[in-house]
């Protein structure tokens, strides 16, 4: 069976940790007890008990700025502070005429405001536990400046929600036993105006809703849009968590987006990144004078690798922060789902590490247990809130069960990324066919361990940038073979068992190796050899999705069959995709450079079969040699089937053939 995390979280995994290094500094008194009737505006006890617990699922809507008829609430966590106010534009960046006060022994400070208001810009001003006054951004804020300014901004959401019938539909829907196709977006290069300005969110909504739906992808996955100071980090050095970029305008804007796709029937996963944040001195770095947020242990607490700080994952109130982060992209925003950056830089503590620079854990072994702890705890949450969700792990180790059930000490993910499958695939396609029949193990093995998790197959942004080249620029040989080999490689992969998930540009042959400071190579669609491409995988897509033999049983063994998985002297692969209920789909993919007439191909059953897909058709540009649209198999064993049929297999390209009278 699939494995389904949401069917197997439990109350196992979210027990109270044994550490909970919370301990206020000596010099730092407790809050005495208020006089007089309570601040209505404060935080009620049981929000305050949650939080010092670290148990507070809904944290955005008690900690950061919150507007009402009456001005504006400020509550900020920086339990090791000595004195922290709240400095806005209202009151000329004077932060001693809004002192904060500390609310018992939770750690929040709270202030109310008359004079601010939604679009206020302010900061809170902290003089921390070593004496020292510091200006920092809201860790809550929803809203922020446009960088290089970094100041946060009162929000308020106006925006009315539209997709109540895809919100339905999601409820029942289980991710891993449907069909799901997913377009990689980096939104700051995927268009940009002529005078290289970036594109608003309504903009981006104009253009990509009806790209996206046009091609037939199920799912676009945005790469991080959360607040980032340097656009050349793509997003994955966040300083705000809960603000969406405000690059592209204020965070309704996102959420329009949103509803727009998921109006057009197009899922949103989110790129999420909780193993690591930026070190930009006014964000969350020493918030409050100590490193709060980050591990104080530097061999835990560095990422040299990246250059960033790593969150204290055993501690309560930070792994709070994290999975109610989680909790608040799914449900203010609607997103479908998250795509965890980074899961083995988070998961081991030798990971980017040598020796003598990190310390086992307190069994002798390299797992980081509070960081599998809070993971476990994530998956564990978002699972239960929304059902219908999805979270996907970017993991590239054989670390065991990351789609287990947390149940069971899996992490709880509904995917891990397949980057074995990437690599070995890639590798193989990059060969010059000649010499790809030495190679051919490299594109059966993954079926070896296909199954041992629910996978995403990826070809992502690493894959086309830092000197990679472009997917296109893989392919060997010349320019109508590297299109016929894209072709040929994409099929294959939509084929394969497993999510798919490609990159922008990759959907048309984009020549150029990706860079985040300028748009795709748009003007390539106008070349017909381009256009072939986009639409040979429109037309994948489109069969894809009406064939539930390549994704009803994506998880299971019984939903794949070799028919001739050795043929290396052929470079050619053929293989059943079955689901009950459903036609068979028989995939033939061949990369040698020469078309294979009266190829005997063995069946699962006489009959009809249709060609549904010939990347080498000439509607994609390419030489148009294929089956007449159908073929007819007869009884006879061959191949292992119990039927068999004589076809024309083109060159460099993948057919799909899929029984037309119903399943084998």
């Amino acid at each position: 069976m699939a494995r389904h995390p949401s069917r197997s979280v439990g109350g196992d995994v979210m027990t109270k940790p044994t550490s909970n290094p919370t301990s206020t500094p000596e010099s730092i008194p407790e809050a005495a007890p208020a006089a007089g009737p309570r601040d209505t505006h404060a935080p009620g006890e049981l929000d305050l008990h949650l939080i010092g617990e670290g148990r507070h699922e809904e944290l955005w809507r008690v900690l950061g700025a919150h507007a009402s008829e009456d001005g504006t609430s400020f509550r900020v966590w920086a339990p090791n502070a000595m004195e922290v106010q709240v400095a806005g534009e209202w009151a000329g960046w004077d932060g001693s005429a809004h002192p904060m006060t500390r609310l018992d022994g939770s750690g929040v400070w709270h202030a109310h405001v008359p004079s601010a208001g939604v679009g206020s810009q302010y900061k809170f001003r902290i003089r921390g536990a070593d004496g020292q006054w510091v200006d920092r951004a809201d860790p809550l804020a929803q809203y922020a400046e446009k960088p290089p300014s970094s100041a946060s901004k009162v929000w308020q959401s106006q925006h009315r929600w539209n997709d109540e019938a895809w919100l339905e539909k999601r409820r029942t829907s289980q991710p891993v036993d449907e069909a799901m196709s997913t377009y990689e977006v980096h939104l700051a290069s995927w268009r940009k105006h002529y005078s290289g300005e970036l594109y608003t969110w309504d903009e981006i909504a104009d253009a990509l809703v009806p790209y996206v739906s046009d091609l037939g992808f199920t799912h676009v996955e945005l790469m991080p849009v959360m607040q980032h100071p340097f656009g050349g980090s793509w997003g994955y050095h966040v300083t705000s968590y809960f603000a969406p970029d405000s690059r592209f305008g204020d965070p309704d804007g996102l959420k329009r987006l949103i509803d727009r796709l998921h109006q057009a029937g197009v899922g949103v996963i989110l790129d999420w990144v909780p193993g690591h944040f930026a070190t930009d001195e006014w964000a969350l770095a020493r918030f409050d004078g100590t490193p709060l947020y980050e591990d104080p242990n530097p061999q835990r607490g560095w990422h040299k690798e990246w250059g960033s700080h790593i969150f204290n994952f055993g501690r309560n109130e930070v792994r709070n922060f994290l999975y109610a982060n989680a909790v608040y992209w799914l449900e203010e925003y609607h997103a479908d789902g998250l795509r965890v950056d980074g899961v083995a830089s988070m998961i081991y503590l030798d990971y980017a590490r040598e020796h003598g620079e990190w310390s086992p854990n307190k069994d002798g072994g390299r797992e980081n247990l509070e960081a599998v702890q809070f993971l476990q705890e994530m998956n564990a949450t978002v699972y239960k809130r929304v059902p219908g969700i999805v979270t996907i792990a970017e993991e590239s180790t054989a670390w065991p069960g990351v789609t287990g059930p947390t149940s069971d000490g899996g992490l709880g993910f509904g995917f891990k990324w397949n980057m074995g499958w990437m690599h070995d695939s890639l590798n193989y396609v990059s060969k010059d066919p000649l010499y790809r029949s030495h190679h051919h193990g490299q594109m059966t093995f993954s079926l070896v361990y296909a199954f041992a998790e629910n996978y995403v197959l990826p070809i992502s942004h690493d894959e086309v940038v830092h000197g990679k080249g472009s997917l296109l620029r893989k392919m060997p040989g010349d320019r109508w073979q590297q299109l016929a080999n894209l072709r040929a490689y994409l099929a294959y992969m939509w084929a394969h068992p497993g999510k798919q998930l490609l990159f922008m540009g990759c959907e048309f042959g984009q020549e150029s190796e990706w860079a985040e400071s300028r748009e795709l190579d748009w003007w390539l669609l106008e070349h017909p050899e381009h256009a072939g491409v986009h639409a040979m995988v429109r037309d994948m897509n489109t069969a894809y999705k009406a064939s539930g033999a390549l994704w009803g049983r994506d998880n299971e063994p019984s939903g794949f069959q070799w028919i001739d998985a050795n043929d290396a002297g052929a470079n050619t692969f053929s293989f059943v995709r079955r689901s009950p209920g459903e036609p068979d789909l028989v995939c033939v993919a061949n990369f040698a450079g020469n078309p294979h007439e009266g190829y005997r191909l063995g069946l699962p059953s006489a009959g009809r079969w249709t060609e549904v897909l010939n990347t080498d058709a000439e509607s994609y540009h390419g030489s148009g040699v294929g089956n007449l649209g159908a073929i007819t198999a007869t009884e006879g064993e061959h191949h292992g089937q119990p039927a068999h049929a004589d076809i024309v297999v083109p060159p460099l390209a993948t057919v799909w053939f899929r029984k037309e009278d119903g399943p084998a």
